[in-house]
């Protein structure tokens, strides 16, 4: 299972390591560059390093939670990443377009749903700028 366009990377950002690691090897069997980090400040010591396209943010982080996390990397970046949460908590979906995410995802989610949303996001993702 590769993609046919470029392949993206993709910051996961997750404190429960299977959720985490979990979606990062899907995205990495899509032939993505998937990097996992468990806290809001292991996501962001992870830029030194690594200019993620997408960051796949779980918005129920113990400390500084996903909406925080997602404005602190918008204004870190030189570029807007494609920015999606995941939660395992309902009626969060409104909330996460008012903070800007661009895609919104309850646990459990359908991998392929996923994949395909990246995909179809690519473009803009890497065309905005971080305001």
């Amino acid at each position: 299972m590769t993609t046919t366009q470029r392949p993206l990377s993709v910051l996961v950002v997750d404190d429960h390591p299977d959720s985490g690691e979990s979606c990062a090897d899907l995205l990495r069997l899509y032939g993505h560059d998937a990097r996992v980090a468990r806290t809001a400040a292991e996501a962001l010591a992870a830029l030194d390093a690594f200019t993620p396209d997408v960051a796949l943010l779980d918005i129920g982080l113990p400390g500084v939670d996903g909406f925080e996390l997602a404005r602190r990397l918008v204004a870190f970046l030189p570029r807007r990443p494609l920015l999606v949460s995941v939660t395992g908590f309902p009626h969060l979906e409104v909330r996460s377009r008012e903070s800007g995410f661009d895609h919104h995802f309850l646990k459990p989610f359908d991998p392929e749903r996923l994949v395909r949303a990246l995909e179809g996001g690519r473009v803009t993702a890497v065309a905005r700028v971080a305001t």
